[in-house]
């Protein structure tokens, strides 16, 4: 594909004015930090229906389905690598940004928690709308609704045509990840009471065939589309190896960016001064090829976890009264555990979320 676009930066609106950091070190102008954390008090790692651990796809974490760009993104694509061939045609307000996935991220963490309860589900997931602001760092007002809209336009809209494997099968066939979205509202005052979402078959069977990982709440604050997309292939491709390396060109390719080579490099190097990624470093080569490696190994982290006392008693009495056995339920969240924070998903405390996963076991009485 051939084109004269460049890859757009995204809007820093939470920069300070440039006026007021007269006196500070210039690297603080340059640096575009991480978004703030607009709702601190919650804690991904807490397991409430509105706080699930946050999953992706890893069919969309592995190819260029969603636009890096802030403007419309009218082009028609198609990318081929090996036997996988993806044709993208945008919808009438153009192409699906990486920011419009967050709606499917939140979707998948939500039915991945029902499914790991064993609860029964569905490709139409209802959520309220602002319980999906709040997990994915925005902010909650203005016309947050409207900007909503226009994602399950675009996510609706946008057809892909591809053979891209999931659940244990190939198809070629033309679909959108989404079928419908919109929202619900109260007959008498109008107001919004819920947000409903209908996924595609093929979004479904990769959450049926848990096809799924885990990723970093700092997802979501991060600013540049780029680097959201950096995370998603290092967290796909190197996962929790020492190591994983890649030419330029082919990360490029895998990230869906049309940028000039040249261009793209330089973005890429800024990314790599800043480092802001979650849980990944990533380097750059002078013959162009990108390391990618895991901040902490996962032997380093799983002996981090340490439960105190306080909570292991509190467990004990949530297991007594709801007729589990004590030390089966600190495995199984142990182990949980370990593996969320292999992903980069460290508990934050880790004696309350212990306790909230105790208190949110079913009874066995």
């Amino acid at each position: 594909m051939s084109s004269s676009y460049q890859e757009p930066v995204d809007k820093v609106p939470d920069r300070p004015n440039p006026r007021f950091l007269i006196g500070q070190n210039l690297t603080m102008i340059f640096h575009m930090a991480l978004l703030p954390d607009r709702h601190p008090q919650r804690d991904f790692f807490v397991l409430d229906l509105a706080d699930v651990v946050p999953k992706d796809d890893t069919a969309s974490m592995e190819h260029p389905l969603f636009s890096l760009a802030t403007k419309p993104d009218m082009r028609h694509l198609e990318y081929r690598s090996g036997g996988t061939m993806l044709k993208i045609v945008p919808s009438g307000r153009g192409l699906p940004t990486i920011k419009d996935k967050d709606i499917l991220i939140f979707c998948i963490s939500q039915l991945m928690q029902k499914k790991n309860r064993g609860e029964k589900i569905g490709k139409r997931v209802q959520f309220s709308a602002r319980d999906m602001l709040v997990a994915t760092n925005r902010p909650v007002g203005g016309d947050h609704y409207k900007r909503l809209e226009e994602a399950f336009i675009r996510l609706s809209g946008t057809r892909f045509v591809t053979n891209v494997r999931t659940g244990g099968k190939v198809e070629t066939r033309v679909f959108g990840l989404v079928e419908e979205g919109g929202f619900v509202r109260d007959e008498n005052s109008f107001r919004v009471d819920h947000c409903e979402v209908v996924l595609s078959d093929w979004m479904m069977r990769a959450i049926e065939s848990a096809e799924v990982v885990t990723i970093s709440e700092k997802y979501f604050r991060l600013r540049r589309p780029l680097e959201r997309r950096l995370y998603e292939i290092a967290r796909k491709f190197c996962g929790n190896q020492k190591k994983w390396q890649i030419g330029l060109e082919n990360l490029q390719a895998k990230t869906g960016s049309n940028a000039p080579l040249k261009r793209f490099r330089h973005n890429l190097r800024e990314i790599i001064r800043d480092d802001d990624t979650p849980f990944y470093k990533f380097e750059l080569t002078p013959d162009d090829m990108v390391i990618v490696r895991p901040r902490v190994m996962k032997n380093e982290i799983e002996t981090n976890i340490v439960l105190p006392e306080w909570a292991e008693d509190k467990a004990r009495e949530i297991a007594r009264d709801k007729g589990w056995d004590y030390y089966r339920l600190r495995e199984n969240w142990l182990d949980f555990a370990r593996a969320e924070a292999a992903r980069g998903n460290p508990a934050k405390n880790a004696g309350a979320a212990f306790v909230k996963y105790c208190e949110k076991q079913k009874s066995q009485r």
